[in-house]
């Protein structure tokens, strides 16, 4: 059958919202919220086979963005020599994820019930689709939600597992995908974004949270709940970037802001700045769950290039869309407040206050 589109206009939205898809989608981004809980990213980690088949496939991507190098061109950004690697993306997705099934065998999958075929071909192109758009030759938040759908295919076909068993020496795949596997989907997207200056896909300058990711500061910030040492107004300060960007995800994408660009903090990310006023990382993080579903996943602009097939269903869920992990525990036994509502003064510019709404531009 192969992916397609099903979000063809605004009126599509609502399906969208209600979807067999986005439940999945939200289950693991909230999973990984709740594991993540004040636990640092440490390159000791013992991780299952699948996690590290995973990080492999990256890094072979990554490795094999040094056999196209930038071409000369007038123009400043959007180097061509990105088709060129995307080409070879995907002639070598199918390859690249079959490593990821190594374990599983070539037989067909009986939960869910998917041919082996179908199943590598939907995940291959989720996989394609996460690392930017080869006409236009730029990146967003689009294409971090097809990386997401990748993973939630890989948890629904059990090549990841959601529970570990209690004597196992490696952490839990969904811990593994916020402290091994996003870091590691970071530095490849980051490198493509440098080599190829990839544009930001439909960014809203200054009034967005960042040009190119948002889940990283989610579950960034669910990593600083209960640090003694750093309160939300660090956020701003580039010395603790530098110094503790490889231990926090959200130190990392202060740190590449900083790589990018130049100027007062708050003039240039004046969402992040604002946030930084927020008291406390358990109002950072509900704030940014409840701003992630308003501003990205219930934007056309954003989620009409989302594709669907038989893992991920544009079918309604028989379950209600988890829109946050609100009320939820943490990892570390702490509840995550419900208080995504309670801004008195919401600290993140509403979409009605930005001017990007006359700007146009279309977002992935």
């Amino acid at each position: 059958m192969g992916l397609t589109k099903k979000i063809l206009s605004p009126a599509d939205i609502r399906q969208w919202t209600a979807s067999v898809a986005l439940s999945e989608i939200l289950d693991l981004i909230n999973g990984v919220n709740n594991k993540i809980v004040s636990r640092l990213i440490q390159k000791d980690l013992l991780t299952s086979k699948a996690i590290t088949l995973v990080c492999e496939v990256l890094e072979k991507m990554q490795q094999a963005v040094k056999q196209y190098p930038p071409e000369e061109q007038p123009q400043r950004f959007g180097n061509k020599a990105f088709k060129s690697w995307f080409s070879w993306l995907q002639e070598n997705a199918i390859g690249l994820c079959t490593s990821i099934f190594i374990d599983h065998g070539s037989g067909d999958f009986n939960d869910p019930p998917i041919s082996y075929k179908e199943a590598i071909d939907e995940v291959s192109c989720y996989l394609i689709e996460s690392v930017g758009n080869s006409t236009r030759i730029d990146y967003g938040t689009g294409h971090e939600l097809a990386f997401l759908a990748f993973l939630t295919c890989l948890f629904k076909l059990n090549i990841l597992h959601k529970q570990t068993d209690s004597d196992s020496t490696v952490i839990n795949d969904l811990l593994a995908i916020g402290l091994v596997v996003m870091p590691k989907y970071l530095s490849l997207v980051r490198l493509l974004q440098t080599t190829y200056r990839m544009e930001p896909a439909g960014s809203h300058g200054v009034w967005c949270l960042d040009d190119f990711q948002f889940v990283p500061f989610i579950w960034g910030s669910s990593q600083m709940i209960g640090n003694s040492q750093y309160d939300p107004t660090t956020i701003p300060c580039r010395e603790i970037a530098q110094r503790e960007k490889d231990k926090y995800l959200l130190f990392s994408c202060i740190d590449y802001i900083y790589q990018c660009k130049t100027g007062p903090f708050e003039e240039h990310s004046n969402t992040l700045y604002g946030i930084s006023q927020v008291p406390m990382w358990e109002k950072v993080n509900s704030g940014l769950i409840k701003m992630y579903k308003g501003e990205v996943l219930e934007k056309f602009p954003v989620v009409q290039h989302f594709l669907f097939g038989n893992l991920l269903s544009f079918e309604r869920s028989n379950k209600t869309v988890p829109g946050s992990c609100i009320g939820q525990l943490g990892a570390a036994g702490r509840r995550i407040p419900a208080n995504a509502t309670t801004f008195k003064t919401p600290p993140f510019p509403s979409s009605t206050e930005t001017p990007s709404q006359q700007q146009g531009g279309v977002q992935q």
